[in-house]
């Protein structure tokens, strides 16, 4: 508890001599948040790396290195309890594999974590901590894994892998963020920059090329905002410009046109079983893609479609139902209900594009780091100190 506070300490003295002096957005978010980053983070220094290769997947047609899940929504058929997994949309199965997922998101929560100490403290420990994790997982030839996700969200008697297993990676997004902040600081040593932008870019490769990936692009759905989100990240990350173009293209013509109704919901999260958290979800993943592609010369936050519609009236629609959950006019989620909402990003990101008091106000209350496995799978952005590098001024 004295390291902590001595930790604390030294947070405030960071922000009274760097950019985030005076008022700024940075200072201001890092307040809010600072007491939480800072006891995981002093946790997270004396946590191993531990990848998939920890963890043997009976049930996976792929090898050690093959990261593998299993769908959510699939159960056995009470008719055929031996035979092919059936599906019961929005009720996730508790006895499905997850612990390549667990492993993925612990990781994301690690990297985030110090990576935002490290930009509140210049303390080497932490920027040293993430590259330890970050060779386990993209270099180090006995803990890698390999860049692709061909046995992801697998169904028992039906399919060994699917496209859709590619919204597991979504929680690689804050890891690439991460390491980009901590190369463009210059405390990421060559190998570990340069072994990892080899991973992220041949992950990126196999994402927009093999069958599972297209298909995954080609959904109607958050599925396809996730997809986007991903490839946005790694190929910022990467410096692959002709992807993120392609992303914001998707944005612009795909999500903003047909996810999006007249008044800023999303018809098709909507009709699932769980209407609520599926909102918050792709509002998250479109506030995302504003956040990592948008430049002075082309805005998307400020991006407004033909017919009117805008991410500010998607922001205004979920808005009212944030903050009094009781007023939601749809159907109740059938699971995890009273879980949502938390300190959703999409309210943080809209804050930092339009300083709209509202937006912060339904973000700062609710709480940072939520431990329900359901809401933190539906939260991969939860660093949002790592996304303002534009915003310290």
């Amino acid at each position: 508890m004295k390291t902590i506070k001595l930790i604390q300490a030294n947070l405030i003295v960071a922000c009274a001599l760097s950019s985030c002096s005076s008022p700024s957005d940075f200072k201001r978010v890092s307040t809010a948040l600072t007491d939480s980053i800072v006891q995981q983070s002093y946790s997270n220094l004396q946590e191993p790396p531990i990848t998939i290769t920890a963890y043997i997947a009976q049930r996976s047609a792929g090898g050690i290195h093959d990261f593998y899940s299993e769908g959510d929504y699939w159960w056995p058929d009470p008719k055929d309890p031996d035979g092919p997994y059936i599906r019961r949309d929005g009720e996730t199965n508790p006895d499905n594999f997850v612990a390549h997922r667990h492993a993925m998101i612990r990781f994301s929560k690690i990297v985030g974590n110090l990576t935002s100490t490290y930009l509140l403290t210049s303390a080497p420990q932490y920027a040293q901590m993430v590259e330890k994790h970050a060779m386990a997982w993209f270099v180090n030839a006995d803990t890698r894994m390999n860049p692709s996700l061909l046995y992801a969200q697998a169904i028992k008697g039906v399919v060994t892998g699917r496209g859709i297993g590619i919204i597991d990676t979504l929680h690689l997004v804050e890891v690439a963020q991460s390491l980009l902040r901590l190369h463009e600081a210059g405390v990421l040593s060559d190998e570990c920059y340069e072994g990892s932008r080899q991973w992220f870019s041949e992950y990126l490769t196999w994402m927009t090329t093999h069958p599972y990936g297209v298909s995954e692009m080609n959904t109607k759905n958050n599925h396809a905002t996730c997809w986007a989100v991903q490839a946005a990240s790694f190929a910022k990350y990467v410096g692959n410009n002709e992807i993120m173009d392609s992303c914001k293209d998707m944005f612009k013509n795909r999500f903003m046109t047909n996810q999006m109704d007249a008044d800023g919901s999303f018809p098709q999260e909507l009709q699932r079983t769980k209407p609520f958290g599926y909102s918050l979800f792709n509002l998250d993943a479109m506030a995302a893609l504003c956040q990592i592609l948008s430049t002075p010369e082309d805005d998307l936050w400020n991006y407004t479609t033909p017919d009117g519609k805008t991410m500010r009236k998607a922001l205004d629609w979920v808005l009212p139902y944030i903050m009094d959950k009781s007023s939601w006019p749809y159907q109740k989620d059938v699971m995890y209900w009273d879980e949502w909402p938390v300190a959703q990003p999409s309210m943080i990101f809209g804050w930092l594009a339009f300083h709209d008091e509202r937006y912060f106000n339904a973000w700062q209350p609710f709480c940072h780091f939520p431990t329900n496995e359901e809401v933190v799978r539906n939260l991969p952005l939860r660093n949002p100190l790592i996304w303002m590098e534009n915003n310290t001024d």
